[in-house]
Order: structure tokens, then C-alpha cells, then sequence
């Protein structure tokens, strides 16, 4: 599978009627942790805006109309900013991609509908030298699990959580970047498509056929393992709770096998995404991760990562306070406060 390094790019992301925080979670941390890299981001409804108004970060990125205009702007890259329930491509952005394939952009997309299987698409983009880079597509021949994540020497963390877009992924590439500030040698372990966009190796849990999606986990870290480090951060996926996405969850919690995880929950949120499931009290669904990865690899949950973004701040201390108390953890909102707190609790568990 062809594959880009998004860091050697200049980027324009499409998130056409979709910029949001939760709305484009793609194009959300691609400006977070590829600033230098975009140049913009196309969406018509809030062309004219700085990228900062609509989603707090990416001061003078601009939200643009039209790829036309974007193209002034010199981007080598097509990234797709948004990550649709089913993973599909909206059919009016078609046109978009055939016109940016065109202009030589190469193309990266999270998207369960692989642009490369398209014919019309890979066709335009061998004329025109271009890669289409599906980061969701999974590599051949994966196996099952066989409990070899239990045989590396790096301390594994698995980050969990409570819900889906919760802020597993962004609470791990913290963790990773603040153990490295303090000299320790981390890797950032991607199992889905917008960590893969930000890391450029891992395998998307969700794309993989059942059967193998403890071994794509144990595959993750096996591959992490090969790289100059002491600590692999995993990303989580999903929640045990959640009637969708369970299943890559409970894979990763089996098939990474991690020594220790961190729980993730956004305070304000009650029910689950879409659906109308009570969310249990932070104690039980710890209890429950707990509970569940017991059997293969005991592991217990050494800290909380919160999502504050709703919250003002005195509303987020609050509940970083309330948490500690419910729970006897440490418990940080790692873009608003920091992950020190975290990383004190992974290094003193290590």
C-alpha cells in the first residue's frame, strides 16, 4: 500500500460543510499537529474564517471556498478532513478529488471506501503521478492473536475511554511527546486512521476483519517494539459500552496486552455518541477494563485523561478535582493543564 509522509507535504484539508471540533476530527488534529504543514482548509459555509474562530487552533490557516483557491496557495496534498459514520465519501466530493488529482495533489484519506479500488480515481492518478494513500487499508495476511505483545521489553500503555471521540487518541500522542520532553524514549502507536495521518505507520483496528483484530493490535505493538524506544503509547478505540464500536475495543484490550492504561471520558457527556446508552460512573467502566483484560494480562487503569473542551476553566479544574476524588487517580485534561500528571503516574508505575 503506497504511503506518504504528510510531514513532507504542503496540505490542504477537504472538510467541506464539516468543520468542527467533533464534526471534522481528521482535520481537527491535522492542524494540531501539522500546523506547518497546512496551508488550508476548504469548507464554503465558513469560507472567509480563520481556522482558529472555528475550531480554537490554526491562527492564520484560512478556511477557503473552493479547491481553486486553494491551489494559489501552492499545496502538494489532498488530505480528507472528515470521518463519516461507515467511513464513506460524500458523493459531491467527487468532483473535488478528480479536480485536485489533476492539479498533481497527492491524496490522503481515512475513509472506509478506499479511493485506490476506484477505477476512475486510480486511473487519474497513475496519469498524473499521484499516490492515493488509504490509510485505512489494512496490510495483508495479518494474524491472529497469539499473545506475543506480552514478550516485548517496552512498557506498554493502552489509553481507553468511555465513548468514541473522546480524546484516546490526542491523550496518547500527548503522553508519547511529554515522556520524550522528559528524555524518555516513547512511540505513539497508531490503531486508527487519524493517528495514522499524524505518525504515518499503524494499522486501523476497524478496517480489519474480526477475526484478526487482536492480532493487528498484537502486530502494533510488535512493530513498535522494533523502534529505539522504552515506552509504547497505544491508542485506544471505541468503548466497551458502546453498541457500534465494542468490538475493536475489547481487540485492542486483548491483543495489545498493555501493562497499565490510562481511562479517558469527557465530563459533560451522559449518554454515548448517537445512541441513547447511559454512560455507568467512571468507577464502574474502570472496573470493567479492569475486569476484562484480567483473564489474558492483568491491568489496571494508573490514571484519567479528560476532555474539557465544552467546559470553562473553572468548570474543567472542577472536574479534574471531582475525578481525582471519585476515582483515587490522577486525573488532567492533557491540552488544557498538561500530561505531567500522567506521565508521573506511567513513570512511577514503570
Amino acid at each position: 500500500m503506497a504511503q506518504l509522509n504528510p510531514k513532507e507535504h504542503k496540505m490542504v484539508i477537504l472538510a467541506e460543510g464539516s468543520f468542527g471540533i467533533l464534526e471534522s476530527k481528521a482535520a481537527t488534529v491535522l492542524v494540531r499537529y501539522h500546523t506547518d504543514n497546512v496551508v488550508a482548509v476548504i469548507d464554503s459555509e465558513q469560507a472567509g474564517k480563520d481556522v482558529s474562530e472555528v475550531i480554537e487552533i490554526g491562527e492564520g490557516i484560512p478556511v477557503l471556498g473552493s479547491l481553486a483557491e486553494a491551489m494559489e496557495l501552492n499545496p502538494t496534498m489532498l488530505a480528507i478532513g472528515i470521518a463519516p459514520p461507515g467511513g464513506e465519501l460524500p458523493e459531491a466530493w467527487t468532483a473535488i478529488l478528480k479536480e485536485a488529482i489533476g492539479h498533481g495533489l497527492h491524496v490522503m484519506s481515512g475513509l472506509h471506501r478506499f479511493l485506490s479500488d476506484d477505477p476512475q480515481l486510480a486511473d487519474l492518478a497513475e496519469r498524473n503521478n499521484v499516490t492515493l494513500w488509504d490509510v485505512r487499508k489494512p496490510p495483508a495476511d495479518l494474524p491472529i492473536a497469539t499473545c506475543k505483545a506480552d514478550e516485548v521489553d517496552q512498557t506498554v500503555i493502552l489509553t481507553v475511554g468511555s465513548d468514541c471521540r473522546i480524546g484516546k487518541m490526542v491523550t496518547a500522542i500527548e503522553l508519547a511527546e511529554m515522556a520524550r520532553n522528559r528524555g524518555v524514549d516513547a512511540e505513539f502507536c497508531a490503531t486508527g486512521q487519524n493517528g495514522i495521518m499524524i505518525s504515518g505507520w499503524g494499522i486501523a483496528i476497524d478496517a480489519v476483519v474480526s477475526d484478526f483484530t487482536a492480532g493487528a493490535s498484537e502486530e502494533i505493538v510488535l512493530e513498535g517494539a522494533t523502534k529505539a524506544c522504552d515506552l509504547l503509547i497505544v491508542e485506544g478505540q471505541g468503548s466497551l459500552v458502546h453498541p457500534g464500536y465494542s468490538g475493536v475495543t475489547l481487540s485492542l484490550l486483548h491483543g495489545s496486552m498493555p501493562d497499565a492504561i490510562i481511562f479517558c471520558h469527557q465530563p459533560s457527556r451522559k449518554i454515548v455518541a448517537r445512541y441513547t446508552v447511559p454512560l455507568p460512573p467512571v468507577p464502574e467502566l474502570i472496573r470493567q477494563y479492569e475486569m476484562l483484560a484480567h483473564p489474558i494480562k492483568p491491568a489496571k487503569v494508573i490514571g484519567i485523561g479528560l476532555n474539557c473542551f465544552d467546559l470553562t476553566e473553572e468548570e474543567a479544574l472542577q472536574a479534574v478535582e471531582d475525578t481525582e476524588r471519585e476515582t483515587g487517580l490522577p486525573a488532567t485534561d492533557v491540552i488544557r493543564f498538561g500530561a505531567d500528571k500522567l506521565v508521573d503516574a506511567i513513570q512511577n508505575f514503570r
